[in-house]
């Protein structure tokens, strides 16, 4: 019987496993480790999984002693994460599972804390035990105490940055002293909106590192990449959990996508309509200041050339305090109404700009009970449906403030979108913050900044010339048209006039972007609403021998949505469904045009 119930359980086990192998290890799954005590619904592993579906790669999250087990066919996978937060401890047994996966060819990322304690929660002797990995040591809590982590300003070149697919501003300077000279060899910082300085833990390295360098801290290495026998290592020394669970996912995004683009050369869905890049534009209406400037760009033909733009506006009779009849007042004042309308019939989105009065709401969104704030929010988005005759689904908060039940009544009420000051510099996200996601349903649109500032009138008081803000804006197009991605920039009405002519500069530039099919204007409203269905594209890649296999699925419809295969795959030939490829720099687009399935097979070229 004992014989009979011990077969029962390996067959199980096998089965199981089987399963697991069928499922998870395809060959472009990217394994995450974690402890085998750790829950499957806990948020340090779930933002690791939702910035992979957001960046169009397939993670699966692994127990340590799966990954260890002699027969987990390791070899099917494309690469391993051993997560920063999460992973502190680890044993001897583990880490030497590790080496041995790396030494044998496979790839690692490597971040920050993950295995710098024993099992007993200790640091180990001298250096982490996983400074061979890393190729440099690091841990040193023997020696250093309470400096073993110092905060500092992370630097790198421009040419690593734009590997890394961080936007213009968002480092700075992102030319060299000469905006226009276009050097990549410039030494440049991470930078962030209204105070430019921005540091961020890492642990103190020592010694020669290893390997290629690609961020630092003064003489610390924060990123880096380093062969490791047969295998390599890209050890990231920040906590890119930590930072993605309290509103600065950049970084952990960046070096997910660095990872699996450049390390490991994987195909992934894109976050693109029809793999076009763009930008949103949100224009921002605080008061009755905007009036004039809104007439006066109906005068500014390439502007209203172009579009659609999201349009946000605070809609009621007073801005800074109640009574003060300073408002932008839209269902009073015949002018705002008109204005409003005329925008709307043009095809932009308009949005709701907070709640009622511009600059009461913002000092106290946070501050005050939310019985007195929430029917601000429900007046603002009434008054602007009743006038454009259209739903409201898209918010932007004045002063960036907005406490995380602000977004739960936005999402009780049919919004889909909302522009935020965290996560800067990202593409739209369902970002965390305090450890948890915001929403569910919702989509964040972090802005975009030139190192401190943001909006047009900021731009001159904080020092930058017409020269540098325009060479900004032109950048940013085509970053996003180069990485086909999206990125958001804003501005108050008032403010763009004294930048007509930069502007304009900026308009020719997309405008023949747009015209060759690499760049598009973009409301939140349809990019909210494209990545809610993309969550619904059901897709994997199978080999046998050389030949690759792409099979998707939507239950509506494939349109618009593509897949980057890089140029280690020969020329995709269509075996189902409908499907146009493209060759371009690096690889292949394979666009869908229409239908709930295709499949399309490759080869890899030796």
């Amino acid at each position: 019987m004992r014989r009979f119930l011990a077969v029962v359980m390996l067959i199980g086990l096998l089965t199981s496993l089987s399963a697991y192998a069928a499922e998870s290890l395809s060959s472009d799954r990217i394994l995450l480790l974690v402890p085998d005590d750790t829950n499957e619904a806990d948020p340090r592993v779930n933002l690791w999984l939702d910035a992979a579906s957001e960046e169009g790669l397939h993670i699966t999250a692994v127990h340590d002693s799966d990954f260890i087990r002699p027969y987990l066919a390791t070899a099917a996978c494309a690469g391993i994460i051993l997560p920063s937060s999460i992973h502190t401890q680890a044993s001897d047994a583990f880490l030497a599972g590790i080496r041995r996966y790396v030494a044998d060819g496979g790839k690692l990322m490597l971040v920050y804390d993950a295995g710098t304690l024993t099992p007993e929660g200790r640091y180990a002797h001298a250096r982490s035990r996983t400074s061979d990995l890393a190729g440099v040591g690091y841990a040193l809590y023997d020696d250093l105490r309470d400096k073993t982590i110092l905060w500092g300003n992370v630097s790198g070149s421009k040419a690593m940055f734009r590997e890394l697919a961080i936007p213009p501003g968002k480092y700075y300077p992102f030319e060299a002293a000469n905006p226009v000279s276009g050097k990549d060899d410039v030494e440049a910082q991470l930078r962030r909106y209204g105070f430019g300085d921005l540091k961020y833990p890492s642990f103190v390295t020592e010694g020669q590192y290893a390997g290629k360098t690609l961020l630092h801290a003064g003489a610390n290495v924060v990123a880096g990449e380093h062969q490791y026998e047969k295998g390599s290592v890209l050890f990231v020394n920040v906590p890119l959990g930590y930072l993605k669970s309290n509103t600065d996912g950049l970084l952990l995004h960046a070096f997910l996508k660095y990872f699996a683009e450049h390390t490991l050369s994987l195909p992934y869905l894109m976050s693109v309509p029809d793999g076009t890049g763009g930008l949103v534009l949100n224009w921002h209406v605080d008061s009755n200041a905007a009036i004039r400037p809104l007439q006066e760009l109906l005068s500014w033909g390439p502007l209203l050339d172009q579009g659609p733009y999201s349009i946000h506006i605070t809609a009621g009779p007073d801005a800074r305090a109640f009574g003060d009849h300073l408002g932008f007042d839209v269902e009073h004042n015949s002018l705002s109404s008109e204005l409003v309308q005329h925008y709307s019939k043009l095809g932009n989105q308009i949005g709701s700009h907070g709640g009622w009065i511009h600059d009461y709401y913002a000092a106290h969104a946070e501050t005050a009970d939310p019985a007195e704030i929430e029917p601000l929010l429900a007046l603002n988005k009434g008054a602007l449906e009743r006038v454009t005759g259209k739903p409201v689904v898209e918010y932007s908060a004045p002063a960036g403030n907005q406490p995380p039940w602000i977004t739960q009544w936005l999402e009780a009420h049919g919004f889909v979108a909302y522009y935020l000051t965290g996560n800067s510099g990202m593409a739209p996200t369902q970002g965390y913050r305090n450890g948890v996601r915001e929403s569910q349903t919702m989509w964040e649109f972090p802005i975009l900044h030139l190192d401190r500032a943001a909006a047009f009138e900021e731009m001159k008081p904080d020092g930058y010339s017409d020269e540098e803000v325009e060479h900004w804006l032109e950048s940013v197009a085509s970053f996003a048209a180069e990485k086909h991605t999206v990125r958001l920039v804003y501005f108050h009405p008032p403010g763009i006039l004294a930048y007509k002519q930069v502007v304009m500069n900026w308009l020719q530039l997309t405008a023949q972007l747009r015209a060759s099919g690499q760049f598009r204007w973009y409301t939140m409203t349809e990019l909210a609403n494209f990545l809610t269905s993309r969550k619904q594209v059901e897709w994997r890649i199978s080999q046998e021998g050389h030949s690759v296999m792409l099979d998707a699925t939507h239950p509506q419809s494939l349109e618009h949505f593509t897949w980057f295969l890089p140029g280690r795959f020969g020329k995709p030939d269509v075996v189902n469904g409908s499907v146009l490829v493209k060759k371009v720099p690096g690889g292949w687009l394979v666009f869908a045009r229409g239908g709930t399935h295709l499949e399309v097979q490759a080869e890899v070229r030796k």
